[in-house]
């Protein structure tokens, strides 16, 4: 070997040292950002102890614990001062969920096992001891104790009560609604036809609403009392400063005494918040609750967005590599599909806005659904406007996936086909197709992965801050294409930089954030199943 042989050759070794080292770096770099997220996100839901810290003021303070720092040397009383960031809670006495504590304001600290913390359906968490426990006018118990060992009968009751509260909003009510929606809008079309309706119709309709209508007033005087029960027990809290605050026991979600918890309670209180997080609908301006409306909108999304974009994509591939002569025109056509690709995602939000929303939305609107007129259908933003936006979107990352898919496929195999007798269309469909299968799935990869990230077209094409109802429920059609829909990834961003309370809402962030990386790893993880079981029936033709 010359010597210049052996110069290129550790030149290459060098190369492919860095290579290795750069691969290396990403992984871990990777890695570390998903382990910060993992671990912020699923502290979220560990129950702290909660501490109580009494002043040199003579002031007393009751909350958790959020981490210490030191404070700045211009600022210390005495060098290495560090101060803690208590969320004290109590939003609606104090105005604020956190204050910063520092250790020389600090005369005694503690943990004291009565401290109790009340989980609200408003107003966040609220920290301090059990007083008394009323219904109405009656005290059922008095003192902290007392208390605590009859309140749970009590929240039992209230929660079966709101349980009852939420299945009547969401089935009769719900039903009910709908019914009288449609025969408005059915008294509105026929009042739009030709010849208007006839009498008896007419009649008919209007008894029919009125029936209606009272069932309506009757469920809504129903509930209307049931909402009543829910606030005639009220527990009295004396918080920390010795306020006292009577909360209606129907309004709290989950009671507990930190201090007081065994390992084993820790755990069952962990993972109930994560079922309620991943399966419960928002509160609180999304700062609370769960989260399971903008799963469920961003699974459904990426699914129709896949489906659209799947054949659009293969069928130009196709005619791209199989079909069309190399030319000028289709030169251009590979370039324009490139361009695409790097495109602001923004500016399909803008199409999208303008062609499907405003063009398509709107000429449906008029042709199928004039009675709903003024009040649009299909003309304004919804769950199948976003998924064809982002199918637009991602529409070059298959093409040029497909196209390399069916490159990969031997000549021999299509010659072999033809060969046969089979024509040209049988070759495609029977066997270049299924060996291209892997290549294919590879570009349906991608574009799932990137739809289920995006956020700045879907806040024009119909992505909401909370939506009223899921775009599937009882209701025929059963599936609402046209209803508005979450998304993880806007909820990220809602929580994190929209929030009324951005500082108590930082951990939501982290615990949103780590389920959008699970939900993207799943979906991505049962496509890469099926492309390997492709991969593995056709692996003799890819020879």
């Amino acid at each position: 070997m010359t010597e210049r042989q052996q110069s290129r050759d550790r030149l290459g070794r060098v190369f492919t040292w860095l290579c290795g080292g750069a691969l290396a770096l990403n992984l871990l770099l990777a890695i570390g950002l998903l382990a910060l997220i993992a671990r912020h996100g699923m502290a979220y839901f560990w129950q702290s102890p909660v501490a109580e810290a009494k002043l040199h003021d003579g002031s007393t303070l009751i909350g958790e614990i959020h981490g210490w720092e030191n404070v700045p040397e211009s600022e210390a009383a005495w060098p290495g001062e560090r101060r803690m960031r208590l969320k004290i809670g109590n939003r609606d006495l104090y105005g604020l969920d956190f204050r910063w504590v520092r250790d020389s304001e600090v005369a005694a600290l503690s943990y004291p096992a009565d401290v109790v913390l009340l989980e609200r359906l408003e107003w966040g968490n609220f920290y301090g001891r059990m007083s008394a426990l009323r219904r109405g006018e009656e005290i059922i118990a008095s003192g902290g104790d007392a208390v605590w060992n009859a309140f749970g009968a009590s929240h039992d009751r209230k929660l079966a009560q709101r349980r009852d509260v939420e299945a009547l909003e969401a089935g009769e009510i719900g039903r009910v609604n709908y019914e009288i929606e449609q025969l408005r809008l059915a008294e509105r079309r026929a009042s739009l036809r030709e010849h208007g309706a006839t009498a008896a119709d007419t009649k008919e309709r209007q008894r029919a609403t009125a029936e209606t209508e009272a069932r309506y007033e009757a469920l809504a005087s129903r509930l209307f009392e049931m909402r009543e029960r829910l606030r005639d027990e009220t527990v009295v809290m004396t918080a920390a400063g010795g306020e006292e605050k009577s909360i209606a026991v129907g309004e709290i979600v989950r009671y507990l005494r930190p201090n007081a918890m065994s390992g084993w309670s820790s755990m069952t209180l962990y993972l109930g918040r994560v079922w309620e997080f991943v399966s419960g609908s928002p509160r609180e301006s999304n700062t609370e609750g769960g989260i399971f409306p903008a799963i469920f909108g961003t699974v459904m999304m990426v699914f129709l967005m896949s489906f659209a974009v799947a054949p659009f994509g293969v069928l130009a591939a196709l005619y791209l590599r199989e079909y069309a002569k190399e030319g000028p025109l289709v030169r251009a056509v590979r370039i324009a599909v490139n361009n695409l690709a790097g495109v602001p995602s923004i500016v399909f939000g803008v199409f999208g806005l303008g062609f499907f929303v405003y063009m398509i939305g709107g000429t449906i609107d008029q042709l199928f659904y004039p009675e709903a007129l003024p009040t649009p259908t299909y003309g304004t933003g919804g769950i199948l406007w976003a998924s064809l936006t982002l199918a637009l979107l991602t529409v070059p990352v298959v093409i040029v996936a497909a196209e390399e898919g069916l490159a990969a496929v031997p000549r021999i195999v299509r010659e072999g086909s033809l060969a046969l007798g089979a024509t040209k269309f049988e070759t495609i469909w029977r066997v270049v197709l299924p060996a291209a299968g892997p290549g294919i799935l590879t570009g349906m990869i991608l574009a799932m992965a990137r739809a289920a990230g995006e956020v700045a077209p879907l806040m024009i094409v119909g992505m909401v801050k909370l939506a009223p109802s899921l775009p599937v429920d009882g209701n025929f059609p059963y599936v609402h294409l046209e209803r508005k829909f979450m998304h993880l990834g806007f909820h990220v961003y809602d929580v994190g930089f929209q929030s009324p309370n951005v500082e108590a809402a930082q951990p939501l962030v982290f615990a949103t954030a780590l389920l959008l990386v699970v939900v993207v790893i799943a979906m991505n993880l049962v496509a890469v199943v099926v492309r390997n079981r492709v991969r593995r029936a056709y692996a003799t033709m890819a020879v």
